[in-house]
């Protein structure tokens, strides 16, 4: 498919800010579409190239026989080495091509049956000019796994089940959802008990609670595999192999298929902002040089993260990082990606020591990393193309102008972008100001302040802010008081009330006004009680951090299950109402159409934040939100504004004693609007809203 000429118009339309970096945008487009061209003419375009599994690493032909490829321009001599061949650095000698490709084609033993044992292990050995020999996991590898007993680094395996173990996948997957409700999640400490929880177990016991509380997507975390646990998944050392902590790939299948069954699109939390340094079981020093899929010297290495950083602008390490992508769409099923670090990939200073001000020369500047950019544009537009469906979403915290625009338009191609200001914002109220001190206007803004034209993903907070170090939404509200008061036995303690008030209002607050998407971190729905914090040195490898309470939420005694019903309500009223997906209200018809295809949602319109009074009154998707932050006041016949003329009721109160509250609010009434205008609105409607409530009514 060509690359559409870039057309300022389309940008201009979105942004007229853009108009003196217009010749930068285009310039990033044309390098874009240069790769683009070069991938179509050198290699067949995006579908053959994006393939790139199929021909490096190991792959079996329709004779059993075995292939193996690897790139490694520097090594002067390599040799395929294995449990299958008693590790003789002689037997199996490789042949390289003049683009530095090494390659052995292993006959079946006798009819059917592979040269390699499945599952046994494997290495690659080359010597280098000088004639030091080094021993390495193939780059391409889609199976690694780690013997603590033994040692921290892992064995290669060539992964290939009988027909018999594979697994078929049985259920087709689910058509894209016009808003993702998504339920972010870590495999391993997916599980009440201390140790590492398995892909068989969260498809048995954690698909089930993601379903019955209302999301409709999953961003898994953690599943390329690392050497370090406790790095939360984010040092890829095998970018094709499925963390085998866990379990086997074919159980990851299981996986993503039975959540496809449920009616759940699958994200995967790809890393392609930095890998890894280790040698002996990463990519780092592969071929001896320290400049084959990373920049050499200092620009190659990431001083925060201390980890090796790709070079962009090599084709062959597009190859990897776009068939990565592939991989994971074909093999495993994922219905898309969010992006981590994207900042890093984006800005040649990789956001370390930089605050963004918001100019737009920081954007367009110097200080872009042009090959980042383009590598990005490149990933968006191949999933985009080969898959209508597919979900991306961008970590950033620049919030770099065009990131959620298509890539042939000139921006970089995106779906959403996460809104990583608001967390911090939650953050910055509960440590530093009283009740009474909240600036509602502030609050408003921080929500509503985000890119017209461009989709968005709300949360109050994510994994950063379950990390030990950090405290979660939760534990900033109610913090000791949690191993003592949140048992219906004992009376309700004003630090317990007001933190399960707080707790359902700024999450709804955040769902219904922050984004065209909103994420939830597993366990911060109903409060868990305690940080994350991965078995380390530090904590003398204790396992009691790193899992998820599901017991405080499974027991009826305990008050965390107010806050995982209001969740479910909360997000099963949004599957009603479209909230996040309701169509697009401003903005020119041809601009819908061409950027966001009539799926970004109107911004919602906020008729009231009074300050005094802390009430917050907004309209989005034919819905009536009235929040009141007040610490201590309720408000009889409280007059708010609405556009629509009718009969309005209450759809939603977080007063509701299945929620925890103490049901002052009548959910049998009815409210009559007047038509007179009242705060920009051309009716009015009175409600009896008590402290600390948020209501939604519906007509």
């Amino acid at each position: 498919m060509s690359t559409s000429a870039f057309d300022p118009k389309v940008v201009l339309n979105l942004d007229p800010w853009l108009e003196p970096f217009v010749p930068a945008i285009e310039h990033r487009h044309a390098k874009f579409a240069q790769w683009k061209e070069m991938i179509q003419k050198t290699e067949g375009g995006y579908e053959p190239f994006s393939k790139g599994y199929l021909k490096f690493g190991l792959n079996v032909g329709d004779h059993r026989e075995i292939t193996y490829r690897e790139w490694a321009p520097n090594a002067k001599e390599a040799v395929l080495i294995g449990d299958f061949n008693g590790w003789n650095r002689e037997s199996h000698p490789m042949t390289k091509n003049s683009f530095g490709v090494w390659e052995i084609t292993l006959p079946p033993t006798s009819p059917g049956v592979p040269a390699i044992p499945h599952d046994s292990k494997i290495k690659i050995s080359m010597v280098l000019p000088h004639g030091e020999r080094i021993e390495r996991l193939p780059a391409w590898i889609k199976r690694v796994t780690q013997d603590l007993t033994v040692s921290p680094v892992y064995d290669a395996r060539f992964w290939n089940p009988p027909e018999s173990e594979r697994y078929k996948f049985k259920n087709p997957k689910p058509p894209k959802p016009l808003s993702v409700k998504i339920y972010e999640a870590h495999v391993g400490i997916s599980t009440s008990e201390g140790k590492v929880g398995s892909y068989k177990e969260f498809t048995r016991d954690i698909l089930p609670r993601i379903k019955k509380l209302g999301y409709n997507t999953i961003q898994l975390m953690a599943i390329l595999e690392h050497a370090y646990y406790a790095s939360f998944g984010y040092q890829v050392t095998s970018f094709f192999a499925a963390s085998s902590r866990y379990g086997t790939p074919e159980d990851l299948k299981e996986l993503v298929d039975t959540a496809h069954g449920m009616g759940l699109t699958v994200l995967l939390d790809i890393v392609h902002s930095h890998a890894c340094k280790n040698v002996l079981d990463g990519i780092n020093l592969f071929d001896g040089t320290d400049h084959l899929y990373f920049h050499e010297g200092s620009k190659g290495r990431h001083e925060l993260w201390d980890s090796r950083l790709f070079n962009y602008g090599s084709h062959e390490v597009l190859r990897f990082l776009l068939s990565n992508l592939r991989f994971y769409m074909e093999e495993y099923g994922f219905d898309g990606f969010r992006f981590d670090g994207v900042t890093s990939m984006m800005y040649l200073h990789h956001g370390i020591g930089t605050g963004f001000s918001g100019g737009y020369h920081e954007y367009f500047g110097g200080g872009v990393d042009e090959e980042g950019v383009v590598y990005l544009m490149l990933a968006n537009d191949l999933l985009h193309e080969l898959y209508p469906d597919v979900i991306t979403i961008a970590e950033d915290v620049s919030g770099m102008p065009l990131l959620g625009v298509p890539a042939n338009l000139g921006g970089v191609g995106f779906d959403y972008r996460l809104s990583m200001a608001i967390p911090d914002m939650w953050i910055k109220l509960l440590k530093h100001k009283k009740d009474d001190e909240w600036d509602l206007g502030n609050i408003v803004h921080t929500l509503i302040n985000r890119r017209h034209g461009e989709k968005s993903i709300a949360y109050a907070e994510s994994h950063d802010q379950a990390l030990v170090g950090d405290k979660t939404l939760a534990f900033w509200l109610m913090d000791k008081e949690m191993y003592t008061n949140m048992s219906d036995m004992s009376p309700m303690t004003p630090i317990i009330e007001r933190g399960l008030s707080l707790h359902k209002m700024i999450r709804l607050l955040v769902h219904s006004l922050g984004g065209e998407g909103y994420l939830n971190f597993e366990g911060n729905e109903f409060g868990h009680p305690e940080w994350l914090d991965f078995p380390r040195a530090g904590n003398n490898n204790s396992f009691h951090y790193a899992r998820r309470q599901w017991n405080v939420v499974d027991d009826e005694l305990l008050r965390y299950k107010y806050l995982n019903n209001f969740d479910a309500a909360m997000n099963n009223l949004e599957t009603q109402s479209q909230w996040l997906g309701a169509p697009q209200v401003s903005g020119s018809a041809d601009l819908q159409q061409n950027v966001t295809n009539g799926r970004i949602s109107h911004q919602a319109y906020v008729s009231l934040k009074h300050e005094v009074d802390k009430v917050i009154v907004f309209e989005r998707a034919g819905l009536l939100f009235i929040f009141n932050f007040h610490p201590t006041q309720s408000f009889a016949d409280y007059r708010v504004g609405i556009e629509e003329a009718g009969e309005y009721h209450v759809v939603l109160s977080s007063d509701e004693k299945r929620f925890g509250g103490f049901d002052r609010v009548d959910l049998s009434g009815k409210y009559f609007t007047t038509p007179m205008e009242w705060n920009g609105r051309k009716n009015w409607l009175q409600v009896y809203i008590p402290t600390r409530t948020c209501l939604v009514l519906g007509k």
